[in-house]
């Protein structure tokens, strides 16, 4: 096999991975979301500490942006919503979903 061959397969096997993955993210976060009531959250410059006092468990939000999407899930109808409320970027809603879906995974945000 040319190893430009090889490429475009790997590439296409990526591109299909990398499709999974955000529909996964998308899927995993459907629905409204809100914080935890057991969880705490501590603005920072950076973004902010989020500590959930039932797990022990300590998660860094990495933006301000993100700490305001989070923030704003109760009130939104869905996840996108909230994204859509905070200013993200059209390019940027998929990092945005993987990272809700991380914090509903972390049980930091539960079903509302």
């Amino acid at each position: 096999m040319k190893p430009t061959a090889l490429l475009r397969i790997l590439a296409g096997g990526l591109a299909a991975l990398g499709l999974a993955v955000a529909a996964s993210a998308n899927s995993a976060i459907a629905g409204r979301w809100r914080l935890d009531p057991q969880v705490a959250l501590r603005p920072e410059r950076f973004g902010a500490l989020a500590y959930h006092f039932g797990t022990r468990r300590l998660s860094f939000l990495k933006s301000r942006r993100l700490l305001e999407v989070v923030q704003s899930l109760e009130a939104a109808p869905d996840a996108n919503a909230a994204c859509r409320a905070a200013g993200v970027p059209e390019a940027e809603l998929p990092s945005y979903r993987r990272a809700l879906a991380k914090l509903a995974e972390t049980e930091m945000i539960v079903p509302a």
